[in-house]
């Protein structure tokens, strides 16, 4: 399967904390409208709060995100995810998710970052991914049989995690019908599995090749573009 372009957690890459604040609490909105409020039972959510919590994000701040995705407040911010295609420099297939409450902002904005990119281009590249449910975990047990927990899980594919692994634990990236994302992230939670990210993830078919200054030119593209307020997630076809 192999490493996408940015691991989780994939918001820290952000250089500004106002801008990094602003999507953990976006993500925190989305994830409490779509499955509840309540993290135990609601795993994306959980990961999210754990996320704003490593980032220090005020915990007011928090409970008003929740409160908002709940419907609590008289706030009336509706978020929608779109999703924008195109290719980086050296045609590298790029999948762009945002979450933004007006895409007649947030469209023209991503169409200009394409074609500020040297090379880059908006163009059809879903076909070029599989869709999948994904979770990263990790266990204090170094013993565990990967393939079997991922069996057990209800997952399709595992691979094995090689950044933000406690020293002395086993990490995993369990990938899974989308249908089953809550199912694979609650059972390995009850399975004393530390779940770091629970999110539905687009992982390319196939990677381009690239030397070393290539590479730089895509990495600085991708930033630029993961850089914008509503962009939550970018996936490109390379290692």
């Amino acid at each position: 399967m192999g490493a996408q372009w940015k691991h989780a957690p994939r918001l820290a890459a952000s250089n500004k904390r106002g801008a990094l604040i602003g999507k953990l609490v976006k993500e925190i909105t989305v994830a409490a409208k779509v499955g509840g409020p309540v993290p135990d039972s609601n795993p994306r959510l959980w990961v999210a709060l754990e996320a704003a919590r490593k980032q220090s994000v005020p915990r007011d701040t928090i409970d008003r995100a929740l409160k908002r995705g709940a419907g609590l407040t008289d706030e009336n911010i509706q978020y929608e995810l779109v999703v924008y295609e195109g290719f980086a420099p050296h045609k590298v297939p790029v999948i762009v998710e945002c979450l933004t409450d007006n895409r007649n902002r947030t469209a023209p904005d991503i169409r200009n970052l394409f074609k500020k990119g040297q090379m880059g281009a908006p163009g059809s590249v879903a076909w070029m991914f599989d869709h999948y449910g994904m979770v990263e975990a990790t266990h204090a047990d170094k013993s565990l049989d990967l393939e079997t927990v991922a069996i057990e899980a209800g997952a399709q594919q595992v691979e094995t995690l090689d950044h933000d692994v406690p020293e002395g634990h086993v990490g995993a990236r369990f990938y899974c019908d989308r249908t089953d994302l809550d199912k694979v992230a609650k059972y390995l939670k009850d399975q004393k599995w530390s779940v770091t990210t629970s999110e539905m993830s687009y992982v390319a078919k196939n990677f381009i090749e690239l030397d070393e200054v290539q590479k730089k030119e895509v990495s600085d593209f991708l930033h630029d573009i993961d850089e914008h307020d509503d962009v939550h997630r970018v996936y490109a076809a390379i290692k």
